[in-house]
């Protein structure tokens, strides 16, 4: 399952640097799979659907630090638990029930964004 971060984030920006898939992004930014990964050129999502690393996607929120689902892993093959809830002030970093996954799928997205 992906984290989300909710309405109540304060924008302190302490969850974005702990991120091992650079999959936190300021309120506002723009972002692509690119960003702090080895993803080069189309690659296969999870999901199937074909993604060009390098395109610049809409940001998912232009109020507060957002999450990429696509991209996060729950910190899985990094650290035994989320860093961005781990260190969030307002604990408003929660697991996602839009985006729910298993270990097994959260380690292969994390073999794909870093080879």
């Amino acid at each position: 399952m992906a984290i989300i971060i909710t309405d109540e984030c304060i924008n302190c920006g302490a969850c974005e640097p702990e991120c091992p898939n650079n999959a936190i992004y300021e309120a506002g930014a723009q972002w692509a799979f690119s960003d702090g990964t080895t993803l080069q050129g189309n690659f296969n999502l999870i999901s199937g659907e074909l993604a060009d690393a390098a395109a610049k996607h809409e940001p998912v929120s232009d109020e507060v630090y957002y999450i990429v689902p696509d991209k996060c892993t729950e910190c899985v093959g990094f650290h035994e638990e989320p860093q961005c809830a781990a260190v969030c002030p307002v604990d408003c970093c929660v697991p996602d029930p839009e985006h729910v996954e298993d270990k097994d799928t959260l380690t292969r997205k994390k073999e794909i964004m870093h080879l």
